[in-house]
């Protein structure tokens, strides 16, 4: 499955070679935890209650509009099974974002959140943005991490945090744009990303809607 995916959107990444910024981005986290139905949900707005374990490692393209900057995300999904993870943490290397998620179902899952952010530490660059994404919030009936344990494992370790759901399609856009903000924010404390605006990375928004023509330009 991962070869026919790789090779397919490997093409659509080699044709497009319009964007002023790519950012690779990382889903990790235990098995079943919803990691590919996550990225299926943000990328294509699709959701299969199928559950089919990733093998090795997948991923997918996405461009948004950050103000009036392309920004190409390079999503990766990644196995969670431990025999896979010499393959995985060999793509932390270069990536500038995690969303690092469990499943809030599962106690197994929420405990192994401490040994993936160590691996993030180890295996990838010091500024590497991390979400913490509680999975599955539309189980309410089933939670058994509850949501202030979440956000208080997240701000121990430093991290954002959201509750979110793949399947209701509660806030998995928003987990993105934010991996997204803090990432741009990072980089504009050592570079501007407009400098005839004058704006900082606070100031911006993601869209997927490309930039309207500007009809009078002060440039």
């Amino acid at each position: 499955m991962a070869s026919v995916t790789d090779a397919r959107y490997r093409h659509n990444d080699a044709s497009d070679q319009n964007f002023d910024y790519m950012f690779k981005l990382l889903i990790i986290g235990n098995s079943s935890v919803g990691k590919t139905s996550f990225l299926f949900r943000y990328v294509d707005d699709t959701f299969t209650p199928a559950f089919v374990s990733t093998v090795g490692i997948d991923f997918k393209v996405k461009t948004v509009y950050r103000n009036d900057k392309r920004v190409k995300l390079q999503i990766w999904d990644t196995a969670g099974q431990e025999r896979y993870r010499t393959i995985t943490t060999a793509y932390y290397r270069g990536a500038m974002g995690f969303i690092l998620m469990y499943d809030i179902t599962s106690e197994e899952s929420f405990n192994a959140v401490q040994d993936w952010a160590t691996q993030i530490k180890t295996y990838s660059w010091d500024n590497a943005q991390v979400i913490v994404v509680g999975n599955k919030c539309d189980m309410e009936d089933e939670r058994i991490i509850p949501l202030e344990k979440g956000k208080h494992l997240a701000d121990q370790l430093g991290f954002d945090y959201f509750d979110a759901s793949a399947k209701e399609n509660i806030n998995v856009r928003q987990v993105f744009e934010r991996l997204v903000d803090i990432i741009c924010e990072k980089m504009s404390e050592s570079i501007e990303f407009d400098p005839s605006r004058g704006s900082s990375g606070k100031n911006m928004r993601l869209t997927d809607n490309p930039p309207p023509l500007q009809q009078n330009c002060s440039c």
